[in-house]
């Protein structure tokens, strides 16, 4: 929360520079979400990205790029835990969260996909160690991530725009 307080700070600042990244459009918006979710439990605020980008940009369509692209970007945790190289299966709140998954499926997914916390990363690995469906868990990841990108979209246009 503190790096979003601060990204949002750094850019209020440089407004100006922002209007940069309109040459990039929607495929600029996309990658840069894929990049700043493909980081394993190093959490990078793309959602700082989302509401700059809010204000430039017609905000539904800023949610629907980065939110696909932060879904795909979380494949990083699927696989790893797929690929069986979780590492924290012994510590307890990983497996308070992985009985949460088992129990109620798809509404954890989307849940922790929707709450900007570094805590989706755990998600993906129990996602990929229990071999819930690929397709699965990017349909959930995408719900949660493109509802949270259509909120600090708007909340971005909104704020930016009296600026």
């Amino acid at each position: 929360m503190i790096f979003v307080l601060v990204g949002t700070v750094l850019l209020l600042v440089y407004r100006k520079q922002l209007q940069h990244l309109e040459e990039y459009g929607y495929p600029g918006i996309f990658l840069l979400s894929v990049l700043t979710n493909a980081t394993v439990l190093i959490p990078l605020p793309g959602v700082v990205l989302t509401s700059a980008m809010g204000a430039v940009f017609n905000p539904l369509y800023v949610a629907l790029a980065a939110g696909t692209g932060a879904a795909l970007g979380e494949l990083s945790g699927y696989l790893a835990g797929f690929g069986g190289q979780v590492w924290l299966d012994d510590k307890e709140w990983y497996q308070r969260l992985e009985d949460w998954i088992s129990r109620y499926k798809h509404w954890p997914i989307i849940l922790l996909a929707f709450i900007p916390n570094p805590v989706f990363d755990m998600a993906g690995f129990i996602a990929g160690a229990s071999k819930m469906p690929l397709w699965k868990f990017l349909l959930f990841t995408w719900i949660g991530k493109v509802a949270k990108m259509l909120l600090f979209a708007y909340l971005g246009a909104g704020i930016f725009k009296n600026f």
